[in-house]
């Protein structure tokens, strides 16, 4: 936008901390308002206008009681900022009306006066600044567009400037953020990216745009950063309009969000890309739409249809386009996650929206959080691309289904499913919670034999393991427990083998497709080809098996040793040695909530 202001308004601020090229780098508050106004028609100034502010703080600098010459007494009867600004205001507009012509636009000496110092102060203090505060000239771009860049700058003359320039095209504080998409084909500038970190975990991407206020940032250029188990970290990117504006955010390091110190540094574009970046034209349908809140759901029952999610808002809060405004997210091949992003046409709705958090849809309570454009685009990113677990390649040796012809007795001793696999859990479930849930079936636990599972940042993954003293007995547990409800959620029971369980303890994966090997990462857990002792483990010919049968004479010539393994309580997977075997044993200290691995690792 391009004006041609009749006066001009040369605003100076002084803070009670630093001044000159630092002024506002201290996050100090303002003590004092300067103004003189311009006449650009009569060419002729105004007197100097003086507001002192009352700091909330308290004490001034030696270097501000220097520069200024205020007391600390001439503060005690000074008006706070936002009384300061309406005395500005006042006496501005009467002067500007006794004046030739009514338009005016500040002007500075400079970025920092603004951006750097009544910005963020009245965000941070809730005062809201006049509009004339939100469009300025700086003097110093226009002396450059007056004078070549060997002329002197500390001579700086603004009645001799308006005799040769015109003043158009003012700069501008952007008013609100404005939120969009980002596609992984944009090119960004690595000078306009910064990273902060140390966000409190329930901000939002305005909540960030506040922390900045005064600096432009670019549409949709506030992305929150999720950890592996797709919660805020406390890190968000940030991408500004231009460098000049990146480099004003840097001098806000450690500032405060509340009573939090926020640490901002540098980062790039490409940085910014992986986690705002998309490529799906379904996101991109979905968050076209302009003004919209977004509100997270997690924890939805996998069969959760998108009219039984408008039922769960309705009436009071009314999902924007009714099913279209629905995003579920899902796995690569269509499985749900049990996370949807919802859109909301306004602020009340989305409040409305949010008094539901932990409300019951189906058998599960749903939990709520206002989201944002980039946390949709990493949400999607993060389950298109992979598995949040990664799960490992096919196992060199893949585990051997029994025979068709191998004697059922043999087949008991292998395979017997005499453990329960609990999933669905809690995250905060205990050991005490799960002899509960079992019930009476408690006494038939083996010592030691509740195992809860982690995941790779060792905290609960929401399935654990239990040794019954039988399989008859797993499988009444299994099939009275399954899909009983603790603290609200209904857990899954299966019976399992020992060699399902173990296999998964030590970092391997169980589902519908079969088993996978533990990732071979650590080399206790990784030997370095999968090979078996020779014949220690092959059950003699004649051997009297624990069921009371006798072993042919040629089943060691029919069965290698590493299909026919040692008995329980401890069954080896059948790609590890049979002679040594890792075993991870969780339980539960003394009065304590918590579940540990111990430090000790039991081989076998």
């Amino acid at each position: 936008m391009t004006v041609n202001p009749d006066n001009l308004v040369l605003l100076f601020t002084t803070t009670c901390g630093a001044s000159g090229e630092l002024l506002g780098s201290d996050e100090k508050e303002t003590v004092q308002l300067v103004w003189q106004v311009l006449n650009l028609i009569t060419k002729k100034p105004g007197p100097v206008n003086e507001v002192l502010v009352k700091p909330e703080g308290g004490c001034m600098s030696e270097e501000c009681v220097e520069v200024t010459g205020i007391s600390a007494e001439a503060l005690i009867s000074a008006a706070p900022l936002d009384e300061a600004l309406s005395q500005f205001n006042e006496r501005l507009c009467s002067e500007i009306n006794t004046s030739a012509g009514n338009s005016f636009c500040l002007c500075t000496d400079g970025q920092l006066h603004l951006r750097q110092v009544l910005h963020p102060e009245a965000s941070s203090k809730n005062v809201l600044l006049p509009e004339c505060f939100f469009s300025f000239f700086d003097l110093r771009k226009e002396f450059n567009k007056c004078y070549p860049p060997e002329a002197d700058r500390k001579d700086l003359d603004l009645q001799s400037m308006a005799d040769c320039h015109t003043f158009s095209c003012p700069e501008k504080v952007n008013e609100k953020f404005e939120t969009g998409t980002c596609s992984k084909m944009e090119r960004i500038d690595d000078n306009t990216v910064i990273r902060a970190r140390g966000l409190p975990w329930q901000s939002s991407d305005q909540d960030v745009a506040r922390f900045f206020r005064g600096l432009n940032i670019a549409k949709g250029g506030a992305a929150l950063c999720l950890n592996a188990q797709g919660r805020r970290n406390g890190e968000a990117l940030v991408r500004f309009e231009n460098e000049e504006h990146r480099d004003l955010a840097l001098q806000r390091h450690k500032h405060h969000m509340g009573s939090r110190y926020i640490e901002v540094y540098k980062a790039t574009g490409e940085d910014f890309l992986k986690i705002a970046g998309g490529t799906s034209n379904e996101v991109a349908n979905f968050l076209s739409r302009e003004n919209q809140v977004i509100v997270r759901m997690r924890g939805l029952p996998f069969t959760a249809t998108a009219e039984q999610v408008l039922q769960f808002f309705s009436p009071s809060c009314p999902v924007t386009d009714g099913s279209e405004g629905i995003l579920f997210v899902r796995f690569p091949d269509g499985r749900p996650t049990g996370d949807a992003f919802v859109l909301f046409s306004c602020e009340e709705h989305a409040e409305n929206a949010l008094k539901k958090h932990k409300e019951i849809l189906g058998k599960r309570y749903i939990e709520l959080f206002r989201s944002t454009a980039a946390e949709v685009q990493q949400v999607l990113n993060k389950y298109s691309s992979a598995p949040l677990i990664a799960v490992a390649p096919a196992p060199i040796l893949p585990v051997v289904p029994q025979p068709t012809f191998v004697p059922s007795t043999i087949a008991a001793v292998v395979g017997t499913r005499d453990c329960l696999r609990l999933r669905g859990l809690p995250y905060d479930a205990s050991v005490q919670d799960i002899l509960l849930f079992l019930g009476e079936y408690t006494a038939d636990i083996r010592p030691h034999g509740v195992h809860m599972v982690l995941n790779q940042q060792g905290r609960p993954s929401g399935d654990a393991f239990i040794q019954m003293r039988s399989a008859e007995r797993a499988y009444l547990a299994a099939h009275r427990c399954h899909k009983r409800s603790m603290k609200e959620r209904y857990v899954e029971v299966f019976p399992c083998s020992a060699q399902e369980m173990n296999i998964v303890l030590m970092g391997g994966s169980l589902s519908r497709s079969g088993l996978s090997p533990p990732p071979c990462k650590l080399r206790r857990l990784s030997p370095a080809s999968y090979t078996f002792p020779p014949g220690g483990s092959v059950l003699p010919a004649g051997a009297v098996l624990p069921t009371g049968a006798v072993l042919p004479v040629d089943t060691a010539a029919l069965y290698p040793s590493q299909f026919l393994l040692n008995p329980r309580p401890l069954a080896p997977a059948a790609f590890y040695p049979a002679n040594k075997y890792i075993y991870l044993e969780l339980t539960k200290y003394p009065k304590s909530n918590h579940i540990s691995i111990h430090k000790e690792i039991n081989i076998y």
